[in-house]
């Protein structure tokens, strides 16, 4: 059975930086899609940042470009997301997700497992 069990959300102050954990157990990070999700209330769920065993590449939404980054640590069977210079609007209940089929991108439908979500709230 695939667990995906996430850590690290909270309440930061606005250019704060926060790093999400996503620890899977039951899947190995050989061939992969991995993404970070957000879910507002009374929003869809939109992709923030995913990455691909396909060629290793990471895409982020254009929003956190530059504040964010996805990172894997496969020892730990781990995935991170580094928020840095957070902002109000990045408020929102986190997700990460996986799949065993890699280059699902943003396709959140198509993502197999999920985490519980984390809570992120950037006070102004």
């Amino acid at each position: 059975e695939v667990q995906l069990v996430e850590s690290g959300g909270g309440l930061v102050q606005a250019g704060g930086s926060l790093r999400l954990s996503c620890t899977a157990s039951g899947f190995t990070f050989d061939d992969y899609s991995l993404a970070w999700f957000r879910q507002a209330p009374g929003k869809e769920r939109e992709g923030v940042s995913c990455m691909s065993s396909v060629d290793g590449s990471t895409y982020y939404t254009d929003s956190v470009k530059g504040r964010f980054t996805i990172s894997t640590d496969n020892a730990k069977n781990t995935m991170y997301l580094h928020m840095n210079n957070l902002r109000p609007e990045d408020t929102s209940l986190y997700y990460c997700a996986a799949d065993h089929i890699p280059g699902l991108g943003f396709r959140v439908g198509e993502y197999d497992y999920w985490g519980q979500g984390t809570q992120v709230t950037v006070s102004s």
